[in-house]
């Protein structure tokens, strides 16, 4: 069943559990995430970032997504993960999307609150959810323009108070992209951020943290976080060994039907870390 992240994060906020936001980058290992989702019963949220907007348009990939999303047996929010301009967030609502992200974090912390305010105003009208961001998370490679900046907790409680935005992406040491788990995590001010906001957190980069540093997260009113390079990997790697294996196959849904249960597995081994 298709929800927003308001169906979904306040509750996981208040408790000591997370929701898993898997950035999918075509059908197969959206439906292994799903697949995942289904078998331990748990909501899941799937997440199309810019790669995956400016390869097949963002209509393209709502109508690829949104037929998984209705039919699951389980929730399903599908989320427009860093956009930064306002007319794909409008069409990817008329689209479908339940749920879309502006990324005013390279911009001034009064137009990131104007401009979320602007987009929560049409996002909701529509039965739509939210994520904005404060500070800015960095990226290990592939977005070089990021800056690196530590969230300021004053300014996460500003934004939550008037951005209207449903919850909000933190900067706490944490990295995209990351294809080991280096991050390290400034518990201290995830503290005095968690003091400043009443809305959920997010986490971006999850596959960059360490196991551990994810348990105590989850604790926190952290409710969302964002995986995307470890899934990359599982379906990256088996593919290619599979290929390897066999190269006098060529037919690619015979290798896609071969590395999808190691994304579904890996999509678990997420889903029992942060339940």
């Amino acid at each position: 069943m298709l929800v927003n992240l308001n169906d979904i994060l306040p509750a996981a906020a208040a408790s000591n559990y997370a929701v898993p936001c898997f950035n999918v980058f075509g059908y197969e290992d959206a439906r292994a995430v799903v697949d995942a989702a289904e078998e331990v019963n748990k909501a899941v949220i799937l997440a199309c970032n810019k790669d995956v907007v400016d390869f097949y348009g963002v209509e393209t990939a709502a109508a690829m997504f949104l037929n998984l999303a209705t039919n699951s047996t389980v929730p399903v929010c599908l989320h427009l993960d860093h956009t930064y301009e306002e007319e794909i967030i409008f069409r990817a609502l008329k689209a479908g999307f339940s749920s879309v992200m502006f990324d005013g974090s390279q911009l001034s912390l009064e137009e990131n609150i104007a401009r979320t305010r602007k987009v929560a105003d049409v996002a909701h009208a529509l039965g739509a959810s939210v994520e904005g961001e404060i500070g800015s998370v960095p990226y290990q490679e592939g977005r070089d323009h990021i800056k690196t900046i530590d969230t300021a907790p004053a300014d996460a409680g500003r934004f939550a108070r008037e951005s209207g935005a449903d919850c909000v992406a933190i900067s706490v040491g944490n990295v995209h992209r990351l294809t080991e788990a280096t991050s390290i995590i400034d518990f201290t001010l995830l503290d005095n951020i968690a003091a400043e906001v009443t809305i959920p957190l997010v986490i971006h980069g999850a596959s960059g943290i360490r196991d551990g540093d994810m348990q105590k997260l989850k604790q926190t009113r952290v409710s969302k976080f964002n995986i995307g390079t470890c899934l990359r990997q599982a379906l990256g790697h088996n593919l290619r060994d599979s290929m390897n294996k066999e190269p006098e196959k060529f037919d690619r849904i015979y290798f896609m039907k071969k590395a999808m249960p190691y994304v579904t597995q890996e999509a678990i081994r997420n889903f029992e870390l942060l339940s």
